[in-house]
């Protein structure tokens, strides 16, 4: 595993971000571990963040692109300290677009702020996690309609590595990349920590012990591809 992933995990559990114990989802699945990016909070935490994310775009998609774009709402910040992150970290302007839950009608109208998407720029989407894909299905339409754009791929922090909302062998990730026709990668997957972290002190204390690691794999044996 690089050190950047390695780094990264563990800034989540020090940030408190990547919880393990008894959480139930969204989905309404109990799960054993929890991801909540809203949880980034101070300066320092968002620039670390920010170069995170920097670094497995740049790994994974080159410099091959112009906007990168974040759903409302955790998206908004992780794709302003993502291009702050980029532009120092390897030297290129990217620009930054999100959307509004609800369409402005006055001033800057309209249900995108930051950058206007225009015809010809490539893309990059940047979420915290995603368990359904949904708020891909709510932003996709509107972003392919603001301007003829090139989606070239999409990255989240964590692959939770569980079957997406069609409840075939696939990952939520993998839903997307067929539904869409374009690459959606993760910074790191769940096996990429537990890897890490099963007995292994992290932050002053042991996140995944026995206990959680035989939850987890409990969890799997249900969820998991």
């Amino acid at each position: 595993m690089e050190a950047y992933k390695e780094q990264f995990i563990k800034f989540m559990v020090e940030s408190d971000v990547l919880k393990f114990g008894d959480f139930t989802l969204k989905s309404g699945r109990k799960s054993p571990f929890f991801m909540n990016a809203g949880l980034y909070v101070t300066g320092s935490q968002l620039i670390k963040l920010g170069e995170y994310y920097a670094t497995a775009i740049h790994e994974n998609f080159g410099d091959d692109f112009d906007v990168l774009f974040g759903p409302a709402y955790k998206g908004i910040p992780l794709s302003v300290a993502t291009v702050i992150a980029y532009q120092n970290k390897y030297g290129k302007e990217i620009r930054y677009c999100s959307n509004r839950k609800e369409i402005k009608d006055h001033g800057d109208a309209g249900i995108l702020l930051g950058s206007p998407l225009k015809d010809g720029d490539r893309v990059i989407i940047i979420e915290d996690v995603t368990t359904s894909g949904k708020s891909i299905e709510e932003t996709f339409p509107i972003i392919t309609s603001a301007a003829d754009i090139e989606i070239k791929g999409m990255i989240v922090s964590l692959n939770r590595l569980e079957k997406g909302k069609s409840g075939e062998n696939k990952t939520a990730l993998t839903e997307i990349q067929e539904k869409y026709g374009f690459r959606a990668e993760a910074i790191v997957t769940m096996e990429d920590v537990i890897k890490l972290l099963y007995n292994q002190e992290c932050n002053g204390k042991v996140v995944i012990d026995d206990e959680i690691k035989g939850k987890l794999d409990e969890y799997y044996k249900q969820y998991g591809i």
